[in-house]
């Protein structure tokens, strides 16, 4: 059906599409970049579809044409060391007219200002090898303006050179204190700024409409995206859960390449040395291969030197999250596996925790994703695998074998996943009921409930999230709070409660409309081209093997959830009852982050009965965990390295003096040794020596033990009570 009413929509534009776009004024000194007629068809329509169909009901108009301008002249140049303030004036005319250039399919002024960046990125690199083997004073006390986000654009070409030979300074400086010879240092700075225009050199049609689109797709809402044809391929591929590498989602920010999460389950997350944040500045193929500088690179080739066969090594150097590219950085080692995502299975673990002379035992069980075989369930196979059975059944052993007193769903950075699994997942601790209600772009809702009216687990039971627990976990955590069935702890969670709608564009037309669009491109391209790094300017058309061009996919937001108290989960996420302090910063990850971001509302509620009215325990357990907090090292030194992070993300410069850094670097290096050593001796451990790494099973989880101590106190709370289930009959809270 939802194929049908696009169509519609589609097929009338389509028998259009062969207007003229405005002559696209070129740029002098490079191979200019242009759209080709697919792209300009896909704007047309990715328009429609939005305006039509999105959860927004948004239409196009000047102000968002000006939000789409500032965005995506901000993926171009973010922190403002490339374009002039005389480009930015004269790409202000267009600031308010993108929207009517995207709905007829004129994509000439983006690839003009492309283009112009093009040539400025081009001339900033040949600038810069020109500066390199200059005889720099490591004495002086100047400095290097690193962010300029929120600083005017630069008039002159002059000034922009005198940016640029400090940023030179800073990256030969940064390279000195490191160790190497300054010939050594020499040769790997000339060789990074050529790597970076070869680079350049590869830019192409789709890369330009995929950073234009971003641009446009994210002014409407952050989930609606569009992926040109060979990002639909790579985001297809990530979605049937099979991938080789270390296991970590990859961004770019400021020209460095950042990890934006880790998946469960892979080489990253198993060593516990990577997190979301950590800079990867350099890359080394196997055990003792050279490294390879790769700040600056486009974030795809980035990705292609990090992934790999299954069974080789890599080994990165990290700067850690908060910590300045002058910091020094780890070697970190990980051997590349494949990453079934579908095979990250809920585990268990059982911690004893000892209070007032007793014993307790709780069990864990981490919930990496919310997952399901669907192809082996539809097939019929009935011991597919799934979130729901796995923990079933690792119940079953804490109940029966491990003999627990209470069981922890531990959440963190847990993403998502289905849907089905969440309401099923909730079903095991609250028996039959609501769980979730959604509320499509029409305005309907729908409420999804639990059928299965047995319950798993009855006893005691804690929710751990963090701010990287989203959307599907959102669900599960939200439904136990609201139904009074346990306690949430943690930090705020992300907040991301829409609803997106995966749409391959070409599935949207009939094979006449189809043969229409190959006749009208039958002139470009008619096979997939491969781009020679050696030249510029390419257009490239992709299609499939009869030749029909491929058009891509859109992520279209199309509905919104919302937990049966009528709240929705939407950019507020869940607010755990017993509150810890954020090791991600909350001002910088979370649905409340973004611009563009749905606004939090509410539906009426669902009918449904509370399990347990437990806000009195939850006040208890508050001053119970505020008091212990008190006289906690661990909590001190989290708050500390908070309050640490923050500091040094608000900070936008570095000293170019060599004796200063390398101390500022040091003083910081030993900080953090004695900080750690400091919590290892509390806890019994041996102190770790300068360059020394914890070993995982020496690993910290400050989050996790607390948790523990916060289920004891829960435990201690109700022992010897009978709290009044409000469903089949009264139940103790304790088993």
């Amino acid at each position: 059906m939802l194929k049908r009413i696009f169509a519609i929509t589609f097929t009338a534009a389509v028998l259009a599409c062969t207007a003229s776009p405005k002559a696209q004024k070129p740029v002098e000194g490079i191979p200019n970049i242009k759209p080709d007629e697919q792209q300009s068809l896909v704007a047309k329509e990715v328009v429609g579809l939005i305006e039509n169909y999105n959860y927004k009901k948004i239409k196009l108009n000047d102000s968002i044409s000006s939000i789409i301008f500032d965005r995506y002249i901000k993926a171009l140049d973010p922190s403002k060391y490339y374009f002039l303030e005389s480009d930015i004036k004269e790409f202000e005319a267009n600031r308010h007219s993108l929207d009517d250039d995207l709905r007829i399919g004129d994509l000439s002024a983006p690839f003009y200002i492309f283009n112009v960046y093009l040539k400025r990125y081009n001339e900033r690199v040949d600038y810069s090898i020109s500066q390199i083997k200059n005889k720099y004073d490591f004495n002086q006390n100047d400095t290097y303006v690193y962010d300029r986000e929120k600083m005017p654009w630069i008039k002159s070409t002059a000034e922009l050179n005198d940016i640029w030979k400090k940023r030179v300074k800073y990256e030969l400086v940064n390279l000195k204190i490191a160790g190497t010879d300054d010939a050594k240092n020499v040769e790997t700075l000339t060789k990074r700024y050529a790597n970076l225009k070869s680079q350049a050199a590869k830019f192409n049609n789709q890369d330009v409409f995929q950073i234009l689109m971003d641009s446009f797709t994210e002014a409407i809402d952050p989930h609606t995206n569009y992926f040109n044809p060979r990002n639909a391929e790579a985001f297809n591929q990530e979605m049937s859960r099979s991938l080789e590498g270390i296991g970590a989602v990859l961004q770019s920010e400021n020209e460095v390449t950042k990890i934006a999460s880790v998946m469960p389950g892979g080489p990253a997350f198993k060593s516990k040395k990577l997190n979301a944040g950590d800079k990867i500045i350099a890359v080394a193929q196997g055990a003792d291969g050279e490294f390879e500088d790769i700040i600056g690179w486009r974030i795809d080739n980035a990705v292609s030197k990090i992934k790999g066969p299954k069974g080789t090594t890599v080994r990165l150097k990290v700067i850690p999250v908060g910590q300045e590219l002058s910091s020094k950085p780890q070697i970190i080692t990980l051997v590349r596996e494949k990453i079934i995502l579908a095979d990250q299975s809920a585990k268990k673990t059982v911690k004893t925790v000892e209070s007032d002379g007793k014993p307790y035992k709780i069990g864990i069980i981490k919930i990496p994703a919310f997952y399901a075989d669907f192809k082996a369930a539809n097939a019929g196979d009935p011991n597919y695998k799934s979130t729901t059975r796995d923990v079933r059944l690792l119940i079953d052993t804490l109940k029966n074998m491990d003999k627990v007193d209470a069981i922890v769903v531990d959440l963190r950075a847990n993403g998502g996943g289905s849907l089905n699994e969440a309401i099923e997942l909730s079903g095991l601790f609250i028996g039959k009921g609501p769980v979730v209600q959604v509320k499509d772009y029409k305005n309907n809702v729908k409420v999804y409930k639990d059928e299965d009216s047995n319950i798993t687990w009855d006893g005691p039971l804690g929710v751990m999230i963090d701010r990287l627990s989203a959307s599907a976990s959102e669900i599960f955590a939200g439904a136990i709070q609201d139904y009074g069935r346990g306690v949430v702890m943690g930090t705020q969670s992300y907040g991301k409660g829409t609803v997106q709608s995966s749409i391959d564009l070409n599935s949207l037309m009939n094979s006449g409309v189809l043969n229409q669009l190959a006749a009208l491109f039958k002139k470009k391209e008619v096979a997939k081209t491969t781009v020679n790094p050696k030249e510029g300017g390419q257009t490239v058309t992709i299609v499939d093997k009869n030749g029909i061009p491929q058009l891509g996919q859109i992520n279209l937001t199309m509905a919104k959830f919302y937990r049966v108290s009528g709240n929705s989960t939407q950019h507020k996420g869940v607010i755990p009852d017993i509150n810890f302090p954020s090791i991600y910063p909350l001002d910088k990850i979370g649905e409340d982050t973004e611009p563009s971001a749905l606004p939090f509302d509410m539906v009426n509620p669902s009918t449904y009965t509370t399990v347990y009215d437990l806000n009195t325990i939850k006040v208890n357990l508050n001053k119970l965990h505020e008091k212990r907090m008190l006289k906690s090292l661990d909590y001190k030194m989290l708050k500390e390295d908070i309050a640490e992070g923050k500091k040094r993300e608000s900070e936008t410069s570095v000293t170019l003096n060599e004796a200063k850094l390398k101390a500022e670097r040091d003083a910081l290096e030993a900080k953090s040794l004695a900080r750690v050593n400091q919590v290892r001796a509390e806890k019994g451990l041996p102190a770790l020596k300068k360059g020394e790494k914890a070993t995982k099973e020496d690993a910290l989880d400050f989050i996790e033990d607390e948790s523990m101590n916060i289920m004891v106190d829960f435990m201690k709370q109700t022992e010897g009570s009978k709290l009044t289930k409000n469903m089949n009959k009264p139940t103790p809270l304790n088993k």
